[in-house]
């Protein structure tokens, strides 16, 4: 990879030539570092594989990891941002091929893992950028708490713990999981009781 130069321009081109180091987004040409801990990286590898094992045998769509960028922003056209998740319905793509690079239309699901580094206003300002991109369904994942926030183009939120089911909705009509499902393989916090 070439070394970063922070007063540079850079181009969505200029991101799909960074093979290996850290992970950046591209925000009005400048990079923006996404950093995803290991926790994180699991939480979502958990729901790819969940989403994997049901739209595949289905032929509903492409489920994409953390590498997939999307350039799919219509006032921000050289933007681009790498969910830690994504999936895009059978009949979006061209021939339902994925680009060799940047993918060009939002994706209908985007899920967001929330790691220690994210900032709250930033994080809330990318949930808007998706819904007013076209994604039709964002679930943000909260590690620490257990708990998912599911965001809609209309505006509704809904917050789901551990024994509520986190459901495809429309976007993918007929998956479900418990909430419980997407944390299985993050050991649970031990409880520390105060002896009295």
């Amino acid at each position: 990879m070439s070394a970063v130069v922070l007063d540079k321009e850079y181009t969505p081109e200029d991101l799909l030539a960074m093979s290996d180091g850290p992970r950046y987004e591209l925000f009005k040409g400048r990079l923006v570092e996404k950093s995803i801990g290991a926790k994180a990286s699991l939480i979502a590898m958990t729901v790819v594989c969940l989403l994997g094992e049901f739209t595949r045998p289905k032929r509903l769509g492409l489920v994409f990891g953390s590498d997939c960028g999307y350039q799919c922003f219509a006032t921000e056209p050289k933007r681009v941002v790498f969910p830690d998740a994504s999936f895009i319905r059978l009949g979006r793509l061209p021939n339902d091929e994925p680009p060799d690079g940047h993918v060009r239309i939002a994706p209908d699901l985007v899920l967001e893992v929330v790691s220690p580094s994210n900032w709250a206003a930033d994080l809330m300002q990318k949930i808007l950028d998706y819904l007013q991109a076209g994604v039709r369904l964002v679930w943000v994942v909260f590690p620490q708490s257990r708990t998912v926030l599911v965001f809609r183009p209309n505006h509704t939120v809904s917050l789901l713990t551990p024994g509520n089911e986190l459901s495809g909705e429309g976007v993918i009509p007929g998956f479900a999981c418990r909430v419980a499902e997407v944390f299985e393989a993050i050991p649970a916090e031990p409880t520390n009781h105060a002896s009295s």
